[in-house]
C-alpha cells in the first residue's frame, strides 16, 4: 500500500510541475494584448461593395485602422437579407477580431420576419456601439409622373399590379415600409428584393422597378442622376440634410415613420475589455470632424454609443418593429 501511495504522489508532483510550468504561458495568452498588430480585424457586411453602408463601413475601417494601429478590413458578405454575414459573424472566435457593421433590420426585424433566421440577436450577438443614424427616403423613377406621395399613389391606383418596388431584402426595413406603404394606401404593387443597395439600384435606376424606400445616401446618390426623385421621408420629423423633403406622415401616410440606424456587433460572449477596447477606439473615430462630414454627405449622422445603450436601442427597436410586423399581419417568410 505504501508503495502504491508514494507511486500517486510522485505522479501528482509531476502534475504540479507541469502546471507551474505551464502557467507562464497560459497567464500570457489570457494577457495578451488587443489587439494584436500582426493580425487583421474584419468587419463584416452582408451587403454587396458599393452601396452607402459599404462606403461608410470602409471609411470607419480606414479610421480605425489608424487608431488601433492594426489592418481594419471591410469583407462583404451579401445576400439573404444580410443573414449570412451575421452568421458568420456568430461563429467566429469572440476575440475582437471578427464584428459587423449592421443596419436595424438585421437585429429588429429579420427575427420576426424571416423563418430562416435561426439567431437570437440578444443571446448570439455582443453590441458594440451604435455607427449612424438616418432616415430611408422614397424615392421614385423618373419615368413615374409623381411628385407628391399623393400623386404617386393616384398613379399606382390607375395601374394596378403594373408597378413594382424595390427593397434590398426581404425583410429589411425598405420591405416593411413598403408593404406598410401599400397596405396604408391600398395598393396593387409587386414587391422585389435585392441583395443590397448597390443591386437595387441598377434596376431601380433602369426603370425596371418604380419606387423604392432607399437609405438615404442611395437616394441622394441616385437622384443626382437626374433618373430619379426624392418624394418624402420615412421618419418621424424631415431630416436637417434633407429639409426640403417632406415627410409620409405630412403626406397622409401614417404608420411609416421609424428612424433607422446601423451599429457594431460581435459575436457573443468577447471579454468586456476588447468590448471596451472597440468601443473607445469607434467612439474616437466616428466624432472625427472628416467622418461626421463624410456621413452627413449622405444625410446620415454619424453617432456612437455605450455598449449598454446599443443593447437598449436594440431591445426597443425590435419591439417597435415587433408591433408594426403583427398590426400589419406579416407572417415570417422563406427567402
Amino acid at each position: 500500500m505504501s508503495g502504491m501511495r508514494s507511486l500517486l504522489d510522485r505522479r501528482r508532483f509531476a502534475a504540479w510541475l507541469a502546471l507551474g510550468a505551464a502557467m507562464p504561458l497560459l497567464a500570457a495568452h489570457a494577457a495578451a494584448p488587443f489587439p494584436d498588430k500582426d493580425r487583421t480585424i474584419r468587419i463584416v457586411l452582408g451587403l454587396a461593395a458599393g452601396g452607402a453602408s459599404d462606403s461608410q463601413a470602409r471609411f470607419v475601417a480606414n479610421k480605425l485602422g489608424e487608431v488601433l494601429q492594426t489592418p481594419v478590413i471591410v469583407e462583404n458578405r451579401p445576400g439573404a437579407s444580410f443573414i449570412l454575414a451575421t452568421e458568420e459573424v456568430i461563429r467566429a472566435a469572440p476575440d475582437g477580431y471578427t464584428f459587423m457593421y449592421a443596419p436595424s433590420s438585421v437585429v429588429a426585424q429579420n427575427p420576426q420576419t424571416l423563418a430562416q433566421v435561426r439567431y437570437d440577436p440578444f443571446k448570439d450577438l455582443t453590441p458594440i456601439s451604435l455607427g449612424a443614424r438616418g432616415p430611408l427616403v422614397l424615392t421614385v423613377h423618373a419615368s413615374v409622373p409623381a411628385r407628391t406621395v399623393q400623386e404617386l399613389v393616384a398613379y399606382i391606383k390607375a395601374n394596378p399590379g403594373k408597378m413594382s418596388y424595390a427593397s434590398f431584402g426581404t425583410g429589411t426595413s425598405s420591405h416593411i415600409y413598403g408593404e406598410a406603404f401599400a397596405r396604408q394606401a391600398g395598393l396593387d404593387v409587386v414587391h422585389v428584393p435585392y441583395k443590397g443597395g448597390a443591386d437595387a439600384a441598377k434596376d431601380f435606376l433602369a426603370g425596371r422597378v418604380q419606387y423604392y424606400f432607399d437609405a438615404a445616401p442611395n437616394a441622394i446618390q441616385n437622384t443626382a442622376t437626374g433618373k430619379v426623385r426624392m418624394l418624402a421621408v420615412a421618419a418621424p420629423k424631415r431630416s436637417p440634410m434633407l429639409p426640403d423633403v417632406p415627410t409620409m406622415g405630412e403626406q397622409g401616410v401614417s404608420g411609416v415613420d421609424m428612424p433607422s440606424w446601423l451599429g457594431f456587433y460581435g459575436p457573443a460572449r468577447m471579454p468586456a475589455p476588447v468590448v471596451e477596447k472597440l468601443h473607445a477606439a469607434l467612439a474616437q473615430v466616428l466624432a472625427m470632424p472628416a467622418t461626421r462630414d463624410f456621413f452627413r454627405q449622405g444625410a446620415y449622422e454619424a453617432e456612437s454609443s455605450s455598449p449598454a445603450e446599443l443593447a437598449a436601442l436594440t431591445r426597443a427597436t425590435y419591439e417597435q418593429w415587433g408591433d408594426i410586423i403583427r398590426k400589419l399581419g406579416l407572417v415570417k417568410q422563406q427567402q
